[in-house]
Parts: structure tokens; C-alpha cells; sequence
């Protein structure tokens, strides 16, 4: 019997997620050069095509409080200022866009749920550092924790959670920090090093992220933060994740949600790592063998971050090469 191809989520209103005012962050031109990857690679013909959804507002509220959404958008209405520090101008464009990037997420796992696909690819996702009051560092919403929270709220559990992107995702940690049923492992560039620079906590002197952060409460023991120094390679990065299979060596998802993003690949512009994509590859790999073995074959991939177009093929045209084939 043959396997149900891969969804795979595209569309105008995924590629609007951007800001004029830095140009690094173009989420427009990533995606196309993802279309034209997919395309050289001939996956554009073995895949479940599918235009992003607006999200409905329920979804967003499993997170964002409904007082905080409309005051984004309230604010967002108005195309001035920033949501927060700076990083994060105020455009009504870009709150539409994510909440196509959160309809995208929503509809994928219900399609996943349902048995019509065992994989789905979002490129343009994994805005990991909202929380649920403060739109933080260009992402407005957080979609892969309203994934996790979609997922609960539908009694699926437990649910496995990993990041690799180069950046700590500070909002999706904190959002289920003592939750017994979310297992989680964050690999990242450690955040003394790398912009924004998060504070170090107060009282304790170090950066969030740490391998200090293992949840709190009921989901102390759940959490795996593998923090990477500044240079590292995929070596380096084995090693890390020899850490993190200590932890899903107990873990039985019922489903499987991850951020890749690729911007650890090296060269890529806002971070310091050096890896290549096999080590990404690798980790699909290793996460479609988990979710064939416990969730029926669930994974649903985030894009998350990507700043150098080269890089574009070699991370997310291989992501989605490993899930065509695994």
C-alpha cells in the first residue's frame, strides 16, 4: 500500500511575513527559493501541496489571551512603532500573515489526526519566541506552542517537541515548563553569545536555555536544553544530541512536533554555528523512526529560522527530502 505523500504548505499569505525594515528577514524570498529547491530536487512532484488558512481566533486564544490578540492588532492596525524592544515593527500585513502561518499549523495537525498524511512541512513557521502576552523578536504569535496546546486540547498525549533552531525558543519552554506530558529538547547557540542576547536570569547569573532548565513542578525531568558554543560543528552537535536521546529514550509520543530551523547551518548570518545539513537530516531522520514506532507515523516540521538563501536547499530542501523518503 503506498504511504500518503508529505503535506507540504504554501502561499502568498506565508510569504507576506516580512519586514521591509530588515531585509535579512524575508520570509517571502525564502519561500520561494524553498519552491525552487523543491522544484531542482523534483519533490515538487511528490508532495500534497496545500494553501496556508487563516487561523481562527479560538486558536490563537489557546495561547495568546483574547485582550493581547486584539491589542496587536489594534496596534499592528496602525503600521507604526514596534511590539516590543524594537526588533518587531507594528504591520498589519505581517499579523495577517501569521495567522495563516497558525491556520497552516492548526490544519496540519488536524489533517495528520485524521489519517489522510503522516508528515506535513510549514517552512515558514516555528515563531518560537512569543509568549502569551509579548510579541518578542518577530514573532507575534507562537505557533508551535499553540500546536502543542492545539494538541492537548484535543487529548493527544503524550506530545514530543524539538527545536534546532539556532535560537533558544525561550516562549515555547516557558509556555509548557511544568507540563508532565510535553517532552522537550531545545538545541541552540548558548545566548551569551548570540543576538538578542536574552538576560541572564535573575538570581541565578546564567542565560535561559541552560541545561539547568529541565521544567519545573510536575514536569521537572520532561525538558532537555542543550545550549552549543560558538564555533560548533556537527561533532559538537552529535554529542548534544547523544544528551537528548538519554531523554527520548523514555519518551512514547503521540505525536511529534519540530522546529528545524537552519539557521545553525554554517554561514548562515545571524549565528555563529557551523553545521552541516546531514546533522539536520539526521535528526528527521531520527524523529520519523520515533514517530513511525509510537505516533503512526506523526510529524509535523516547522521551518523556524534561515538567513542565507544558499542555505535554502541543503537545509529545508533536505528536511523535506528525508520526510518524502523515510
Amino acid at each position: 500500500m503506498d504511504r500518503p505523500p508529505v503535506l507540504v504548505y504554501r502561499g502568498p499569505e506565508l510569504g507576506a511575513y516580512g519586514f521591509a525594515e530588515k531585509p535579512w528577514f524575508l520570509p517571502k524570498v525564502r519561500l520561494e527559493a524553498f519552491l525552487a529547491a523543491c522544484e531542482a530536487r523534483g519533490l515538487d512532484r511528490r508532495v500534497r501541496w496545500r494553501d496556508a488558512p487563516p487561523a481562527a481566533d479560538a486558536a490563537l486564544h489557546l495561547v495568546h489571551p483574547p485582550a493581547h490578540v486584539a491589542e496587536l492588532r489594534r496596534r499592528c492596525a496602525t503600521d507604526e512603532g514596534a511590539l516590543d524592544h524594537g526588533a518587531t515593527p507594528a504591520r498589519a500585513s505581517v499579523e495577517r500573515a501569521a495567522t495563516h502561518v497558525v491556520g497552516a499549523v492548526i490544519d496540519a495537525i488536524d489533517r495528520l489526526l485524521a489519517g489522510e498524511h503522516r508528515r506535513a512541512f510549514v517552512p515558514i513557521a516555528g515563531f518560537h519566541h512569543a509568549h502569551p502576552t509579548l510579541a518578542r523578536s518577530y514573532c507575534l504569535y507562537n505557533d508551535p506552542a499553540i500546536a502543542l496546546a492545539h494538541l492537548r486540547a484535543r487529548g493527544i498525549g503524550p506530545r514530543l517537541y524539538v527545536d534546532t533552531d539556532v535560537h533558544f525558543g525561550d516562549g515555547v519552554y516557558a509556555a509548557f515548563a511544568d507540563d508532565p506530558e510535553l517532552w522537550l529538547v531545545d538545541l541552540h547557540e548558548a545566548g551569551a553569545t548570540l543576538w538578542p542576547h536574552s538576560p541572564a536570569v535573575p538570581g541565578i547569573g546564567r542565560f535561559p536555555g541552560d541545561h539547568e532548565d529541565i521544567g519545573v513542578g510536575p514536569g521537572r525531568g520532561t525538558k532537555r536544553c542543550l545550549p552549543l558554543p560558538a564555533g560548533a560543528d556537527d561533532r559538537r552537535f552529535a554529542a548534544a544530541w547523544a544528551e537528548a536521546e538519554a531523554l527520548l529514550a523514555g519518551a512514547t509520543p503521540a505525536f511529534v512536533v519540530l522546529t528545524a530551523g537552519i539557521d545553525a547551518l554554517a554561514g548562515d548570518p545571524m549565528a555563529h554555528l557551523q553545521l552541516g545539513p546531514e546533522a539536520l537530516r539526521a535528526v528527521v531522520r531520527r524523529l520519523c523512526a520515533l514517530a513511525d514506532r509510537h505516533a503512526e507515523g506523526r510529524l509535523l516540521v516547522l521551518g523556524g529560522g534561515g538567513y542565507l538563501a544558499e542555505n535554502i536547499d541543503r537545509g529545508w530542501g533536505g528536511i523535506l527530502e528525508e520526510l518524502v523518503e523515510a
